[in-house]
């Protein structure tokens, strides 16, 4: 009788140590604007710079996700975003390109863009919408540029302006 009480004390000493430290983790990954980065940890910050239809030039200063992983998890569980802030995804090959909201908690529009950097669709995205039908290129398209609702109209960019990616 003695051991297994000893046992459980232990197992429930074992089971709280392995909760908290997911509840921290969890923590830092849903707040602030980080994304998940802890500490000092900064994203690495990019410019893609827009020809908007009005002649005015926009810039947004972008995360890059170019790998798999980085591309699964986009915005995920983030409560914010700065203003002029985005992320875009890029990849190898021109293709159709289907998006979802699954976990992402900010109002989204999404600028699919050719190799060419021509921006082919524009679509506003509802946040935590992970039914189908997804949000969809309507051509082949190499980058994906997710930045605030909203962003796109007040400045005037527009279905066939160009933009001018990082290498």
């Amino acid at each position: 009788m003695k051991c297994w009480g000893l046992a459980l004390v232990f197992l429930a000493l074992l089971l709280a140590g392995c909760g908290g430290a997911d509840a921290n983790s969890n923590h830092h990954s849903r707040n602030g604007s980080t994304g998940g980065k802890t500490g000092s940890e900064q994203p690495d910050l990019r410019t893609v710079v827009i020809d908007a239809s009005g002649g005015k030039k926009v810039e947004v200063r972008v995360e890059i996700a170019d790998n798999l992983f980085e591309q699964e998890k986009g915005l995920m569980y983030r409560t914010a975003m700065e203003e002029d802030r985005g992320m875009l995804f890029v990849y190898k090959d021109e293709r159709l390109l289907t998006y979802w909201m699954k976990n992402t908690y900010i109002p989204l529009s999404i600028a699919y863009i050719d190799s060419k950097g021509r921006i082919t669709d524009i679509i506003d995205m509802k946040p935590l919408d992970d039914r189908p039908p997804h949000y969809v290129s309507s051509e082949p398209v190499k980058y994906a540029l997710e930045v605030n609702q909203g962003f796109f109209e007040e400045r005037g960019v527009k279905v066939g302006d160009h933009a001018e990616l990082p290498e």
